[in-house]
């Protein structure tokens, strides 16, 4: 599959996750993020999509630990949460 292809594959499964929380945290994560992201990030977030949003969010808001496939960048970007928009 090209990387286009797969971008857009990445950004639907991102943004479509059930919950409009969910969708905010894991989709503004993917927009902020995914023009620096290479083949081997890509694998990375595909494989961090594949796990339970509950999850995902604690390890992101830092009330559970990641499991050690996970740590490195992406995650500490993920724990950023600066892409999140919030009504004021």
């Amino acid at each position: 599959m090209d990387r286009e292809t797969r971008l857009k594959r990445l950004r639907y499964r991102a943004w479509h996750r059930g919950t409009k929380e969910a969708d905010l945290l894991i989709g503004g994560f993917f927009d902020a993020a995914h023009q620096r992201w290479g083949d081997e990030d890509m694998m990375l977030f595909e494989a961090l999509l594949e796990e339970q949003d509950v999850d995902i969010m604690a390890w992101a808001i830092g009330t559970a630990e990641a499991p050690a496939r996970f740590r490195g960048p992406i995650l500490e970007a993920l724990k950023a949460l600066n892409y999140v928009p919030v009504a004021e």
